[in-house]
Formats: structure tokens, sequence, C-alpha cells
């Protein structure tokens, strides 16, 4: 089979890409070689004749709605056998589900309503049976793949519009049965949950308990494995309900705007549960004052132990919030205690950890996770002996039991993955068609996710009530607490008996392990400082706290793990942080236009954190640094003063690739302590020369936009 590009071809609301495939459909034997009584296939290609047979596929690149709807009935006969299922998954993008099934049931649907001729273009149909059946194969297919799209309680207006259409053409079909029993299972649902909220408290706990800190004796009571395996069954059960649409960048970027508080449920689901994970870790660490030190080192090294686990079952979600606790700050800097983790684990830690470096786009962790995506077990490999020992004689036994296991993703990569698609590839193009080409990018990534849903199933999980209950009353530290416990815990340690030398010898040790072989003695610590909620410290210079690993701001508070290196740390001045906390793993936004989950545990993907106000912080890599006059990893420092005001001073504000004029408009009236609601008011000007001035188009990119060869200074002006 061979491919050849057909070029495009274009109708009335519509663009076509066109694929001519040659495909061998007989080799058969020659006229001697026949008269001889030979077989074509039995013959030296020389006695042989071969038969080839093209023909045209069409794929539609771009079009109207009504046109994207009408193909859904004519790709199978273009041979674009994938666009139903692209379509299906991807249309919330740009239009909404009552839209598209009016056009399918009411335009296309009733042929009372087509002409002869738009009946004869519909891949040349000839009979109402033929269309119909075509109609019942979208109708199928969407109840089969897509059917959350028709949950609209209470009414749920479209899955009845549906059964009323099935009534009177399809009456007493298995699709109506089908559609009578999804009503009743999303009205059950409902119900339940209703019942549920009434009968039980939001934290799940039975009537007079508090949340408490960890008591460490009943922590250590859990099997490493065991702990495993009930992180593994919570986030199984999460991401398996997680809705694919709910993932698409156009979507999910939406989610911190008012009115869109309920957005993406599943994908919020999931978020929770990876920052109660991560900060279960740090109270367990920090919770308990009175620890000796060899006690915290044992949970540190049970922690590990249980992320080595999370490894074995793949689930990569829990192994990397595990992860990204222990490298917060508030338990990376307990150095004493680190001093007391055997060497063996600490080289185990390091190789957990490298799974997500953030080299080259985090490429060690997407190979792991295509590598593995539906492998039977994990493939484990160790550089140390012993490790490697312990990590087979664990798999051998998850192997002997027979069951196989599927893997749980870190869910923030494709979350990253679909917000950069979304931001570099436009929505509509010329004519104002809509950009199929864009769905057809988005839906790689999403087949990944319902792939790797898929492989969940696999899992045969059951679940320990007393663990699951142990973990849900856990009370979470905020990061101001987990930091006073911190310097509390290791300023208690300073005074435990160790020489002088062995503490150098250790610290050496560790600052080698996580920062390299170039070590640099850290300065004094100090708290991060945390400024009024909601406004700016109105300070000239900025300075910024940089997450080295990330929690998501839940719904009644930020939550910031402050960085490995010293707030001092003079690579951090110029940052833009009047905003209190920052770094979430999961959220993070542009503004409040464009967001993504964070990629990072050991760096950055490119992402903001809303802080209380309205303006937002990114989360940079405690590797890369944004520094100001250079563009660096998606992100750089900017300066913005003021027009028109004497001796306006400028404000670092720090922007990535995501910015668009709007949001950095925003955050630079409140950084010079002006209303932000003003932002239609102001355009944003870069300063080129003396002479010579950028002004920005009112929704540009201001990263991609601005002209890097000069400083990157700019001036806020109200229009005239």
């Amino acid at each position: 089979t061979t491919f050849q590009d057909g070029g495009e071809e274009v109708e009335e609301g519509a663009v076509y890409n066109v694929t001519l495939k040659k495909v061998q459909i007989q080799q058969a034997a020659n006229k001697g070689a026949r008269w001889l009584g030979g077989e074509g296939d039995q013959l030296p290609p020389e006695h042989t004749v071969r038969q080839y047979e093209t023909s045209k596929i069409r794929a539609i690149k771009a079009g109207t709605l009504e046109k994207l709807v009408e193909n859904l009935l004519t790709a199978f006969g273009d041979a674009d056998f994938s666009y139903i299922s692209i379509f299906l998954s991807t249309y919330r993008a740009f239009a909404s589900t009552k839209a598209v099934l009016e056009l399918l049931l009411d335009r296309f649907g009733n042929l009372e309503t087509l002409s002869h001729v738009e009946v004869a273009n519909l891949n040349s149909f000839e009979s109402e049976i033929v269309l119909r059946a075509e109609i019942a194969s979208v109708l199928r297919a969407w109840l089969d793949q897509c059917s959350e799209d028709f949950r609209e309680p209470p009414d749920h207006t479209c899955l009845l519009k549906l059964l009323d259409y099935l009534r009177n053409n399809m009456p007493n079909s298995d699709m109506e049965s089908k559609v009578q029993n999804l009503l009743k299972q999303f009205q059950n649902q409902e119900a339940e949950a209703v019942d549920g909220l009434c009968s039980t408290s939001s934290s799940d706990l039975v009537d007079g308990e508090e949340l408490e800190i960890s008591n460490p004796e009943e922590f250590s009571s859990f099997q490493d494995h065991v702990v495993a395996e009930q992180l593994t069954y919570m986030d199984v059960m999460l991401f398996k309900k997680v809705v694919p649409y709910h993932c698409l960048g156009s979507i999910w970027s939406q989610r911190d705007k008012k009115e869109n508080k309920n957005l993406a449920p599943t994908v919020r689901a999931t978020i929770t549960q990876f920052n109660a994970v991560t900060k279960c870790v740090v109270s367990t660490v920090l919770g308990t004052k009175e620890l000796k030190i060899q006690q915290r080192a044992k949970i540190i090294e049970k922690w590990i132990h249980i992320a080595h686990e999370c490894r074995i079952l793949k689930n990569f979600s829990s192994l990397r919030a595990i992860i990204s606790a222990l490298q917060s700050n508030s338990i990376y800097r307990l150095k004493t205690t680190w001093m007391c983790v055997s060497k063996d684990i600490l080289l185990m830690y390091e190789e957990l950890s490298e799974i997500f470096s953030d080299h080259d786009n985090y490429l060690t962790s997407r190979e792991l996770l295509m590598k593995e995506a539906t492998s039977k077990f994990a493939n484990l490999d160790s550089s140390e002996k012993e490790n490697q020992k312990k990590s087979q004689k664990r798999l051998q036994l998850q192997k002997n039991k027979g069951v196989m296991q599927g893997t749980v993703p870190y869910l923030g990569t494709f979350l990253t993955d679909l917000i950069m698609l979304d931001t570099a590839l436009q929505d509509y193009v010329e004519g104002g068609l809509i950009n199929f080409e864009k769905r057809r990018r988005e839906f790689e990534v999403i087949a990944q996710i319902k792939l790797l849903q898929s492989s969940c199933n696999s899992y045969c999980l059951i679940p320990d009530q007393k663990f699951i209950q142990w973990f849900r009353s856990q009370r979470h530290l905020t990061e101001e607490e987990s930091y006073k416990l911190s310097r509390e815990v290791e300023a208690a340690a300073d005074t435990h008996v160790l020489s002088p030398k062995s503490q150098k010898s250790m610290v050496k040790r560790i600052s080698t392990l996580f920062l390299g072989t170039d070590v640099i003695t850290p300065p004094k610590e100090q708290p991060p400082k945390v400024s009024p909620l909601g406004g700016s410290s109105g300070e000239s210079t900025d300075s910024a706290s940089v997450s080295s690993c990330e929690f998501s701001h839940s719904e009644t508070e930020d939550v910031c793990v402050t960085p490995i290196s010293s707030p001092e740390d003079p690579l951090k001045k110029g940052y833009d942080s009047d905003k209190g906390s920052i770094g979430s793993v999961f959220d993070k936004c542009s503004g409040s236009d464009k967001c993504s989950i964070l990629d990072k545990a050991s760096g950055c993907d490119s992402g903001f954190v809303p802080d209380k106000g309205s303006s937002s912080m990114p989360c940079i890599s405690s590797k890369v640094h944004p520094v100001y006059n250079r563009q660096s990893g998606g992100t750089c420092i900017i300066r913005v003063s003021m027009d028109g005001i004497k001796d306006s001073v400028y404000k670092s504000i720090l922007i990535t690739n995501q910015d668009r004029i709007p949001d950095v408009t925003q955050r630079a009236l409140l950084k010079h302590n002006l209303e932000p609601d003003a932002v239609e008011d102001y355009e944003l000007v870069q300063v080129i020369s003396e002479d010579k001035e950028l002004v920005f188009p009112r929704d540009a990119n201001v990263f991609y936009g601005m002209n890097s060869h000069v400083n990157f200074d700019f001036i806020l002006r109200k229009k005239a």
C-alpha cells in the first residue's frame, strides 16, 4: 500500500484534504504461466501480473458546524474512518450537545426537510432506510463513547429529545431501550448524590470526629504495599471517571472563572486526590514534633518505599505526589533527618525522582508512560544492585498473583499538552470555518487518555476501609504551619549529638544527591513572606517564591510549597510575587484565561497559579530561573511602568508563553495599586527606542509578540 498527497478539495462551507491510496488487490499468473497451470502466488515476480486499485480518502480539514455534522454521515464513505470518534471527543470545544443533536436529528434526520439534491449529496443515499441507518450508527457511537454529554440535570433535555426521536423513527429498538436505561441511571445517580449530601458531612467523617494530625504509630502499622495499593485504588476510581473532553485546553482553561466553578468536575476530583496525597506526606513527617530524628527518618524511608510500590503498580499519579512532597522545602530542609536515611533508600529516591526530570519536556516520564501504557507489568531497572533485587522480588510477587496491572498516569502531562495545542493552533481559519485539523491533533492526546482509562480495568484492588478512613481523617498542614514545624524540628535536631565533621559530610552527600555535583552552602533560611491577601505589597522591587514541587489551591485555601533554595537566593530577586502563596501542581492559568495542570515535580512545564486576588503567579522550576531581558523555558520577566505619572516606578512581572494582553494589563494595574477592572481603558506598549515603540493588539500573546532583542521595558498607557 502506498499513499500520495492529492491536495485539497474546496466545497461551500468545507475544505477537505485528499489522499490517494494505492493498494495491490491481486497478484495473478501471466498468460504463459496460466497456460502451464501455474498459480500467481507460487511463481517468481517475472511470471506474475500485479493489479492495483487507487482509492480516494477525503478528510475534512475545516468547515462550518453544519458541514462537520453532515460529515458524520458521509465520513465512512470518504474512508475517513476515525472522524466520528474525533468529532465526538472534541466537538464540545466549539459547539454544544444541543446544537449538534438538533442538526443531526432535525436537519438531517428528517427527510421531509431535505431536498432531493441534499439527499443525493449524502453519499448518494437513495432511501430513507439507508439515511436512518447512518444516523443510528452515529447515535450508537455517541451513546457508547460519550454518554456523559447527555447528563444535564435535572431536565436532561437532549436525552429526552433523542428518546422522542427514537420512539418516532425507531420504535422498540435496542437503542431506545438503551436511552431509557441511561436516563434512569442518571436520575438514580442524582438522587443518590442528594441523599449522600444530606446524610454525610463534607469531610466524610463520623459524627463528632475531627480531623487529626497523623499518629506515627498508626501510620507505621500500615504495610508499604497496602498503602500503595489503596492510593492506587483511589486514583484508579477517579481516573476512570475522567470525562476526556473536560481535559481540552479550551474547556479546562476556563475553570477559574466565577461562572465556571463547577466546570470539569472529574478533573478537579483527580486534582483533589493528588493534593491530599501530597499533604498527607507532609503531615506524617512534620505533624509530631516529639519524634526523634531516627523516627522521622524512618517515616521518610517509609514514604520512599511506598513510592517504589506505586512504581511497581504503575501508579504515576501518587508516585509523583509523594516525590513532590518529599522535595518540598519544609521536608527537604530537614538536613539532620535526611542524614539518618540509609544510602540504599536515598539512591532509590533519586532514581524515582529522575522519572519526572524536566529534561527535554519530561521526556523520561513520557517515554516510560508510552512503554508501559498497555504492558502487563512494570519494567523496573535500577542502577543499584540491592534495589534491583528488591524490585524484582516484589515484581515477581505481583506476577505470581496472575493479575495484570493497568497504568495510572500523571494527568498533568496531558492537560499541559492540550493547553499548548489550544494556545498554538487557531480555532477558526479563513472564511470563519472551524479548524478541524486542530481537533485531530487534540484527539491524539485524548486517545491516549482513553487508552489508559481502558487499561485501568485490569486492576483488581479491594478497598481497605481502615486505611481509607485514616487517610481522609488527616488534618493537612498549611504551608506556614509546615514551614514553622520544619524550623522547630530542625532546631531541635541541631542539639542532637552530631560531630561537625559527620554533619558536614552528610550535608555534602545530600546536597550532591539533590542538587548535582556543584555543592553550595545554603544561606541562612527565613520563613517565606506572605503578603496580605488580595493586594500588592506596594514595594518598588518584587521578589517571588519559586516552587520545587506543587500543590493545587483548593476551594478553601491556597497551598504552596516553597523552594529548595533559600528565600534569600539572589536569583529570585526581580520575580513577581506580591501575592502570597503560589505553587500548585494542578492549577495553572495565564491570568484567568488559559489554564492547565502544572507539569512538574522537579521542574515546571509552564504554568500559573491564581492567588487570592485576581492576578496570577507563575510556577517556575528551581532549575530554570526566569531573568530580566531573556526568554527562557517559556517564561521571562518584564518591567512595566505607568505612562503620564511622574517618577513612575516600574514593576517586575513574570509572564509565560500563555499570557495575553488582558492578563498582563490586569496584573500590572494591580501592581501599581490601580483598579484591575479598568483593563479596557489601557494599552500595553513596549519601548523599542527613544522614538520607537511597539503597541500590542487587544488579544496578542505578549511572550511571542514582544521584541526580544531590546530591553523588556513596557509602558501601561491610558487609551485616548
